[in-house]
């Protein structure tokens, strides 16, 4: 703005056409500067505000509230502020769908017509903005001028110019021996007067080469290798390489056709036979630099060493397993979907009775489905993700045991028996409080009024986050393990006193699994490297196996208890015989990535395991009474069901306690049932 003026432009109405008024001067700002035309008597009447009487939709509202959320409007009845000032309403009414098919039917301009989330009110596009839309839709640069296949100026040229691109004089030191060089040099040349670079050996030039087909001379170099074989000689020529052979020899059109279509490892002669009447006659043999090489190849790079023959029949080496239809009852197709959580499932636990299951999710939140329906019946929000469920395995007692967090929640869903709902709280509240408690590393706290509505009972707090729960087959105890260092990491809770105890002094690593003995007094615990065998009674060690695999993922105990299985994160499946030995006696890679869960039927002879590949593998698993018979392991089946989400695939697999049913959950968040 120049000094001493302000800017005051006007828009003068003429005759047919329009005057634009320039700066005015500060001493008579207001008044009009410039020529004096025929129309000086109108322009200086007094000019209406043209925008006052403005009632057309071309009305400049734009809206002025700058960074401000258009939230904080919602409850006033304007979006803001115009440039002068004046508030901008909001519509009257919002269009439907209904006034939307109307609008479009009779507005010529719909097609154009955007609205303004600002204001509002619905603006029409020009026939540039139109235009500028069209060319950004199909990929092209919204300036109309810009060319971008215009010549490239090349600022450089290959050719020889007069003048250089810079006359800079050379430096002094450029003309001045270098200093550092010169240092270098000086340290080379003491190494090598201390004798630690040491000169190059002149190379020796005679050429190290022996005879390969020579004889076995003792003083040749062949001859110094006790174990050297020598290499087969090529069998003599037959008739059939003669140029004229018997007419037995000759093949016949038939004979030379299906030896044409042979493969040339599967033809019992590399050549055709050929008469020919004279050996002037006889053609150069094709193959004969090829064949030469061929065997030169095998005279040097196949190796030879002395084996003794052993005459086994191969049908003898191929074990005999029994076929997958004489192994049935066994899970073979999917039968149905549990669908609801909206994040990946990480466990599974199905009741005594195997009409309830339970699913805990990392959508903070418990599930309990009936499963002959796929049906939700309840839903138990626990605020956090759900690393473990475990239902007790008395019948008689409605209980599942939640681990959220650092606690672990025992929960009455109220499903099935009423008898057995109202005997579980009755034990429950049963329990008092001594008058000396005594120092326990978990606290047992009850549940309040509006927890207890939801289902929940009990509350066990630890320190530290709990990784698994199980339960021991009579329902009073259950194991938990803790993602803690030290000798803390596996507790045993005790229901019907409300006891909590830490059973080892000591840690031997970070532990993975936990399971009780299904029917004498062990509890095994899955390191990473090692599952150790205890017995509680004794309160020593029993048995330590080592599965020789990296990081036990998950673990099984046989119903009969004999026998362990345990998977791994090297995608394999290791089967122990306790009686047996220590170590593996079978490794299973079936699955091509990590395994996550394995699991054993109660009833019938079936195992499974869940990989992050997606499937589900069932194999028959037969434990004879017999002690001199080995287990019989045969995979039956390999069930698809599960799509792998962010790396992971199947969570967790259970079986169900009568039937030769197989649920699975996965991280993509749906349960699947296999019968």
């Amino acid at each position: 703005m120049a000094a001493g003026g302000c800017r005051a432009w006007r828009v003068v109405p003429g005759d047919g056409d329009w005057e634009l008024a320039g700066m005015l001067p500060s001493s008579s700002c207001g008044a009009r500067v410039g020529t004096p035309s025929p129309r000086t008597e109108e322009a200086s009447m007094p000019v209406k505000d043209e925008y006052a009487e403005d009632s057309s939709d071309e009305e400049d509202i734009r809206n002025t509230v700058g960074n401000v959320p258009l939230e904080w409007y919602d409850d006033f009845p304007h979006v803001g502020y115009d440039l002068d000032g004046r508030r901008i309403y909001k519509p009257l009414r919002s269009q439907d769908e209904l006034d939307q098919f109307l609008d479009k039917m009779d507005n010529p301009d719909y097609w154009r017509t955007v609205q303004d989330r600002t204001t509002g009110h619905g603006m029409r596009l020009t026939d540039e903005q139109v235009a500028l839309v069209r060319r950004l839709q199909r990929g092209q640069f919204g300036d109309v001028s810009f060319d971008p296949y215009e010549p490239a100026v090349d600022f450089f040229s290959g050719d020889l110019m007069i003048h250089p691109v810079t006359n800079r004089p050379a430096d002094k030191r450029s003309f001045i021996p270098s200093l550092v060089e010169k240092e270098k040099v000086s340290r080379m040349v003491h190494a090598i007067k201390m004798g630690w670079i040491q000169p190059r050996r002149p190379r020796d030039h005679t050429p190290s080469f022996y005879d390969l087909w020579a004889q076995e001379d003792p003083n040749a170099v062949l001859g110094r290798h006790k174990m050297h074989v020598p290499a087969p000689k090529l069998a003599l020529p037959g008739h059939a390489e003669s140029y004229n052979p018997p007419p037995e020899y000759l093949p016949s059109e038939e004979e030379r056709l299906a030896w044409e279509q042979q493969e040339p490892d599967e033809r019992k002669l590399g050549f055709l036979p050929r008469s020919f009447p004279s050996l002037r006659a006889v053609p150069a043999y094709g193959r004969f630099i090829q064949e030469r090489f061929e065997r030169c190849l095998d005279l040097y790079l196949c190796p030879r060493q002395r084996k003794m023959r052993v005459n086994v029949d191969p049908e003898e080496l191929i074990p005999k397993l029994p076929r997958p239809r004489d192994l049935q009852p066994f899970p073979t197709c999917q039968a149905l979907v549990y669908r609801g959580h909206s994040d990946l499932v990480r466990c599974l636990s199905v009741s005594p009775g195997g009409q309830w299951l339970a699913s805990g999710s990392d959508d903070g939140s418990v599930r309990l489905w009936e499963v002959a329906t796929a049906r939700c019946m309840r839903t138990v929000p626990v605020g956090a993700v759900v690393r473990s469920v475990a239902w007790n395995p008395q019948p008689t007692t409605c209980l599942v045991a939640v681990a959220v967090e650092d606690a672990v929640l025992l929960l009455n869903p109220a499903l099935g028996d009423r008898l057995a709902v109202g005997s579980t709280d009755q034990l429950l509240s049963a329990f008092t409080q001594p008058q000396e408690p005594a120092a326990q590393p978990a606290r047992w706290l009850e549940a309040s009024e509006e927890e207890r509505r939801v289902g929940l009972r009990l509350r066990i707090c630890h320190g530290q986050p709990v990784t698994q729960v199980t339960w021991h087959g009579r329902g009073d105890y259950m194991a938990v393990v803790l993602a803690a260092p030290g000798h803390t990491q596996v507790l045993i809770h005790q229901l019907s006193r409300r006891r909590s105890q830490s059973p080892f002094r000591r840690s031997h690593g970070q532990v993975q699994r936990v399971a009780f003995h299904p029917g004498r007094p062990f509890l095994l615990v899955a390191s990473q490297r090692s599952i150790r065998l205890y017995h509680l009674l004794r309160q020593e060690l029993t048995k330590k196996l080592m599965p020789n695999c990296k990081w036990v993922s998950s673990l099984a105990v046989h119903p009969a208890g004999d026998n362990v299985i345990c998977g791994s994160y090297d995608s394999k499946l290791v089967w122990f015989d306790l009686d047996l030995s220590t170590k593996p006696y079978r490794v299973l890679r079936h699955h091509k990535k990590a395994l996550r869960a394995v699991a054993f039927h109660p009833r019938y002879p079936l195992f499974a395991s869940g990989s992050d590949d997606g499937s589900v593998i069932v194999c028959h698993g037969r434990v004879y009474s017999d002690l001199l018979q080995n287990p019989l392991l045969v995979p039956v089946k390999v069930l698809k069901g599960h799509s792998t989400t962010r790396d992971l695939g199947v969570l967790d697999v259970a079986f169900h306690p009568t039937q030769p049913w197989v649920f699975s959950s996965g991280a993509d968040g749906i349960i699947c049932l296999f019968t």
